[in-house]
């Protein structure tokens, strides 16, 4: 049936109370609000600490904030208050997720516990974003992106290919591990529509991180005894980067065997598809350091051009390496409108890399980040508490100002 309603996305109508800050936990509710939630951030007075992190053309809009808050409120609460406290129990009535990223320690205190809350209201899906599974040893440990990366072998890995134990530029822990949050949230939704009962999702970030890098490298330690050690050799390989062609770098990914023999054929070399190293997918990852450089020997007497050319006539995955500042430029990119400007009425026009899911051809809108405290007033308001109430909620002014 044809309707004129405008798409609001499949998680229109769940409330998700956020009082995580940083990446981890925040990423994981901004692809909630991608899909359609009201995500409401809960934030101390100060705000989240990426809101001053990057550039900004306005206090407590920097560009980290922008990157994983988008389409979400924000009420400000000082939860060390008794009355913000409180303030927060209204909120939860109407709440169906409430997401934490601190200590689990830290919570009893403020009220927050897992025990209270879902004691209080039964179908509350209650979400412990945490550094440590809360039965290990290292239960209640800080955890940091860095810090997650060497503990997980992410680091390590690096030190077998470069030679060097080096982290990722990128937050790879905090990333994966909202995206694993993400899908468990709604995991427990569908769990609850079936049983009508919340539950506790914990998420931590150690286990989570171990369990990715394991999925290809734990390769020979599946078997008891192990048939070989940790990791994968393919993608271990120094020799395993872009190539450098006459004029820049290529991607390229000759795989089966009819690549490798449609390759040696094209660079003159037919007889090295038949060499004994290189004959069969395990042959190649047992000599996978010499085939490579072989392989970059060939690709450096050419520019890009020809390589893409032959790698698309020979059907081989290629693709030319592309700079981040070129992305938003993208010939693909820009006809998915995958980049998204929206207008502020402070800031002007303010761009967006938006989620790359469509569901039959649609996404939930897109808006701008909050401001600190934005949605304070009229979310409480909404809750039942009064203007004295919300008034007495808001912090003295510093002493420094």
């Amino acid at each position: 049936m044809q309707t004129n309603e405008p798409y609001r996305g499949p998680l229109a109508g769940v409330r998700v109370l956020d009082l995580s800050s940083v990446i981890f936990g925040p990423y994981a509710s901004q692809v909630l609000a991608d899909y359609g939630a009201e995500v409401i951030k809960i934030e101390p007075p100060a705000g989240d600490s990426t809101r001053h992190t990057g550039p900004s053309l306005e206090k407590g809009m920097a560009a980290m904030f922008l990157g994983s808050n988008r389409s979400k409120k924000s009420v400000v609460l000082d939860l060390k208050q008794p009355n913000a406290q409180q303030a927060l129990y209204a909120l939860l009535e109407r709440a169906d997720v409430f997401m934490h990223s601190m200590r689990p320690q830290k919570l009893a205190k403020l009220g927050l516990d897992k025990d209270t809350l879902r004691a209080r209201f039964p179908r509350l899906i209650y979400v412990g974003l945490h550094g440590f599974g809360e039965d290990g040893p290292y239960a209640g440990l800080p955890a940091y992106d860095d810090v997650i990366q060497g503990m997980s072998g992410l680091a390590d890995l690096m030190d077998r290919q470069m030679g060097e134990a080096r982290y990722l530029p990128t937050i790879a822990a905090d990333k994966t591990c909202g995206l694993v949050g993400a899908h468990a949230v709604m995991a427990a939704l569908y769990q609850r529509e079936k049983t009508g009962a919340g539950c506790f999702v914990e998420v931590p970030m150690y286990e989570t991180m171990v369990g990715f890098n394991l999925v290809e490298h734990f390769y020979g330690m599946h078997f008891n005894p192990p048939q070989s050690g940790a990791g994968y050799p393919r993608v271990m390989a120094a020799s395993r980067r872009p190539y450098r062609t006459t004029d820049g770098y290529i991607c390229m990914m000759p795989y089966t065997n009819q690549h490798w023999q449609r390759f040696f054929e094209e660079v003159g070399q037919p007889e090295l598809a038949r060499d004994e190293r290189f004959a069969n997918q395990a042959a190649r990852t047992r000599h996978i350091d010499e085939l490579l450089n072989l392989l970059g020997s060939f690709v450096q007497q050419h520019d890009s051009a020809h390589w893409l050319e032959v790698c698309d006539r020979l059907e081989i995955p290629a693709a030319a390496v592309a700079r981040l500042d070129d992305l938003p430029g993208d010939r693909h990119l820009r006809a998915t409108e995958f980049f998204v400007s929206l207008q502020d009425p402070s800031m002007g026009e303010v761009r967006f890399p938006r989620s790359s899911v469509r569901m039959d051809g649609a996404q939930a809108p897109l808006a701008m980040p909050p401001r600190l405290g934005e949605h304070t007033h009229a979310l409480l308001k909404e809750a039942g508490l009064s203007d004295a109430d919300i008034a007495a909620l808001q912090p003295a002014p510093s002493k420094d100002h």
